[in-house]
């Protein structure tokens, strides 16, 4: 168990920038649209 701790308790926290992305619903809204848009051409495309 203390690996763990030890492997959690050194991990890289996130920067400014990216806390602030992450929370952002516009720049979410923004990637959820992106991300359907991608999966609908790829179905589209009927190439998978």
């Amino acid at each position: 168990m203390d690996n763990a701790e030890a492997s959690i308790a050194s991990a890289p926290l996130p920067t400014r920038a990216t806390s602030r992305r992450r929370n952002n619903v516009v720049f979410q809204l923004w990637r959820f649209i992106a991300l359907n848009v991608r999966m609908a051409s790829m179905i589209l495309k009927g190439d998978h």
